[in-house]
Parts: C-alpha cells; structure tokens; sequence
C-alpha cells in the first residue's frame, strides 16, 4: 500500500508517522514545497525575540530522521496537480524544474495555510514579510538586526507575538489594526484591556493605529515608508504582514474535491474528502464548532496534530473521529496572559445563541502571597438554556490555567448551574478559596435568574 501526504510542518508529518507506526510495511511518501518537514513556527516569534538562540532548535525532524523510519520525504517538491481518476500527482521539483507524476492508493492533503494578503502599492520592494515558514523566520530576524523601525499590519496571535519580538530586539514598532480594536478574536472590552497594557507599559516604543490599513509602500530597493489608506505616512526599515491566513486549497478544489461553506476542504470526522481514498486534515480543512454546533474555520497548531492523528487512523483502515474543536488558544506579551475557548459574546450572536455575560477583575492566588497577580475573566452563557458558551482570560496572572478549566466544560455541554459543583483544586500560592472562574459563575448564574 503507497500513501502519499501533500504538505508537512504539522498535520502532515503528524499523519506520516503515525501511519508508519501502524502500518509499519507501508510506503509512505511526503512531497513538500517547503525546505524543512517537521518545525515549530509557533515559536518562531521567539527566535526573532531572542529567546531561542537558533532556528535549528525549532526543528522537530529532519528529512533524515523520517528516512530513517522508513518514510521518503521530497523537500523543494510542489505538487502542481491531483488526478484522482489516475490515483496520481503531478510534482514539480523546486530546484531543477522537472515535472514528473507519482502514483498513490491513498492520498492525504495537508497543505495548511496561506497568508492572506489584500493588494498594496509597490509591494514588490524588499524588507516586506510574512509569517508562514522557517525560512521566514530567519530572514525576518535578519532584517531585525539590521532595523530601528518596523510596522506589523494586523495585530492578532502573529502579530501581537511578533510586537514582543520586535520590542525586545530594541525597534520602534507601529500597530495597524483594520478594526476598531486589536486582538479582535478577543471581545472589545478584553481587547481593551490588551491595548491599555501595551500603552501604559510601552508607551516610547508602540504607536497603535486603528481603523486603518496600509494603501501604499514607499521605497526603491527596499522599503523605507508606508502611507495608509487614511494618508498617514509612517516611516519605517520593515513591515511585518499579519493580516491573518486562508486555507490553501486551490489543489484541492482543481481536483473536484468539495469545500465546505468556510472556503476550507470539507472532511468527515474521520478526515474524508467527497472523493475515495483522498483524505485531508490540518489548516486546508474545515472544522466542526462544539459549541456552535456548526461549521467553522479555525486554524492552530494544536488542532493540526489531532488531526493528523485521527487521519493516519482512518487511512491504516482502523476507525477515530475527530469530533470537533472550542477554539481554545492562548498567547502572551511579555507577562500579560490573553487565553480563550468556546465562543464570545459577540461570536455567540452569530451561532444563533443570545449570551449573557460577566466579567470579573480578581486575584489569581491569595491576597497575602507575594507573587499574587490580577485576571480578568469574562464569562459568556446562553440566556434560554443556560448552557455555557465560552470564557476570555486575560492577566498577568495564570489566565490561562482558568480558561483550561472550563474546555472539558464545554465539551460536556454544562449548564452555568451544572459547572458550580466543579471541584477546583485550592492551595493559597495557586488559587483564591473559591477559584476566579467560578466566582465568574456564580456571579452569571445570579445574572441569568434576573433576566
């Protein structure tokens, strides 16, 4: 049996080798376009930062360590077309420009995602970025070293990492956020919390334009200002794009495979596509809300590996279901937590729910610890049925210890009530008495008998 796996880095890889773990006499081959097969890009943030000395550390496996189990890897390979009436490929290799085809009996696409980036005015100069690969990463942190200036557009999880990497390598950084507010996965009264920080606690260092995109770079060889489409004119030595990803799926939809209504490959829970013997996981493909109880488009790392788990099962010809996902992420600046799952207030409108929410403003641990910090919690519950619907996190304390806490919740479908007999653990060096998230409950449950 020849499996062939389009794409690597997270699903793909994570499929590769549990396939090969179970089917151990199995030809496994992986095409890549990509330099590297198997490496953390969440923590490529933190090499530019500084924190990581060297991008080789972000490596999980090399090509190598595949051989070595017995699965053949193709860097420098993109897969140019599907043809499942041929049950082949065609590939281009990257680096000679020959094409040629592979057959398969079974085929899995993970070819995650793709930055997504709106048409700008002479953005073919250099020292303009985005954030997808390795190799990114290091020519990122290149031009870093060599900058006082930098722009990031779009301040989500990417961008508000990339923020602390910047700050700590000494540049001047300018925030451009299209919306109101930054860390719009965020309600607005969190994202709030998350802006005021960054201006009291960094003042000389950020500028933070909202409301606002860039129109136009400026510059010959590279770039040196952008004018924003509200004509301000911002000088600067970089600019970072993190204005969010897209699923890649043009492979996919080229070959008569079926999108769901989010734009991303339409899968089963056991990671199936429309057509027999081609399966697909990780960012390409389209989840499944828990709480939402409908279709969504939710791309993390985290989910990716699952994912590529559950595929590697239902390709060995053993049965798993991927049931669906809550969503739950968490990031940093410096010490502030931002952690969330399940949905917000305003995401639960748009699923159909009328929430009801609190928030509460509380110690992580005991008041008369030295190293007690504050957590902001904001709680969201369905009106009618009481059924919790998601919590934000946010704090310099262990915010995301709480949000963690409520995901099994989530899963379970508790009510507000139901959640209050949780037996949370208390010690005064981790938690207050009653811990923040259910004072946050008890605190929702007394709102929704009022309404």
């Amino acid at each position: 049996m020849k499996v062939i796996i389009i794409g690597a880095v997270a699903a793909g890889s994570k499929c590769a080798s549990k396939l090969k773990r179970l089917r151990p006499d199995w030809d496994i081959v992986i095409y890549t376009s990509d330099e590297n097969v198997s490496y953390s890009a969440c923590g490529m943030p933190y090499y530019i930062a500084g924190d990581i000395s060297n991008a080789q550390k972000l490596i999980i496996r090399t090509v190598r360590d595949y051989e070595n189990k017995g699965i053949r890897v193709f860097i420098n390979h993109k897969v140019e077309k599907i043809l499942p009436n041929e049950k082949s490929i065609c590939i281009k290799n990257m680096k000679t420009d020959e094409v040629y085809k592979d057959c398969y009996d079974k085929l899995v696409i993970a070819t995650g995602a793709a930055p997504y980036r709106n048409i700008i005015e002479n953005d073919n100069i250099s020292n303009i970025f985005e954030f997808r690969t390795l190799q990114d990463g290091i020519k990122i942190k290149d031009a870093v070293l060599r900058s006082r200036k930098a722009v990031i557009l779009g301040v989500g999880y990417i961008g508000i990492e990339t923020l602390e990497a910047f700050l700590k390598q000494g540049l001047y950084v300018t925030l451009i956020q299209s919306t109101n507010h930054i860390m719009s996965i965020f309600d607005d009264d969190m994202s709030e919390i998350v802006q005021k920080y960054i201006m009291q606690k960094d003042l000389e260092h950020v500028k933070i334009i909202t409301n606002d995109t860039i129109d136009k770079f400026i510059g010959l060889d590279k770039v040196k200002k952008v004018i924003t489409k509200n004509g301000l004119e911002i000088d600067t030595d970089l600019v970072l794009i993190a204005t969010g990803v897209t699923p890649n799926v043009e492979l996919a939809k080229d070959a008569g495979i079926e999108l769901g209504v989010t734009g991303a490959i339409k899968v089963t829970s056991r990671m199936e596509t429309n057509i027999p013997n081609i399966y697909a996981c990780g960012d390409c493909v389209e989840k499944y809300h828990i709480v939402g109880e409908a279709p969504c488009w939710i791309p993390l790392g985290s989910t990716s590996g699952k994912e590529g788990r559950c595929c590697a099962i239902n390709v060995s010809g053993e049965v798993d279901e991927f049931e669906g996902v809550l969503g739950s992420a968490v990031t940093r600046y410096f010490d502030l937590t931002m952690a969330i799952t399940g949905l917000t207030e305003k995401t639960g409108f748009k699923y159909g729910f009328e929430p009801v929410s609190v928030i509460i403003n509380k110690n992580d641990k005991a008041g008369y610890m030295p190293d007690v910090k504050k957590v902001v919690i904001k709680l969201t519950a369905d009106r009618k049925t009481k059924r919790i619907l998601g919590a934000q996190a946010i704090g310099t304390g262990d915010a995301d210890k709480r949000i963690n806490t409520l995901t099994s919740a989530l899963l379970s479908k508790m009510t507000i009530n139901e959640f209050l007999g949780d037996d949370i653990t208390y010690a005064p060096p981790y938690s207050t008495s009653i811990d923040l998230m259910l004072t946050a409950a008890q605190k929702l449950s007394k709102k929704l008998e009022n309404n």
